[in-house]
């Protein structure tokens, strides 16, 4: 495989990888991530953790979906509108650029036809 073959493959399953990180995490330790939630949150009549356990199963769901390269391109611009909108709200600070740079990187999944080692390719090829 040639570095530039490489590259769309290694940039997949990187962010899938960071994404069933964030998932997982929340999953296991919603308490943590509550201080990440706008204060606009407040007014819904959702408790705070039933959000983040439901942000957890979603980017589960869309992390192992990227993994495993099926529905590639919507998963992709799915969850690069997601992180953009984290990005968005948590504002300018190192968390904001980091989940910026996120959902660039994932929307550039979005822009490219599905690498040779994802699910879509294969059907493709049928």
């Amino acid at each position: 495989m040639q570095l530039k073959e490489a590259a769309p493959t290694l940039i997949r399953i990187s962010m899938s990888l960071v994404i069933l990180w964030f998932g997982i995490n929340q999953l296991l330790f919603p308490q943590t991530w509550l201080g990440f939630l706008p204060q606009w949150i407040s007014i819904l009549p959702i408790e705070p953790t039933t959000i983040i356990i439901t942000n957890a199963i979603s980017e589960i769901v869309l992390g192992l979906l990227l993994l495993l390269g099926f529905l590639t391109r919507f998963v992709a611009l799915i969850l690069s509108i997601h992180i953009l909108g984290i990005a968005i709200s948590v504002g300018y600070n190192d968390i904001g650029i980091r989940d910026a740079g996120l959902a660039l990187a994932t929307f550039s999944i979005f822009l490219q036809k599905p690498d040779k080692w994802t699910i879509d390719y294969k059907r493709q090829k049928e």
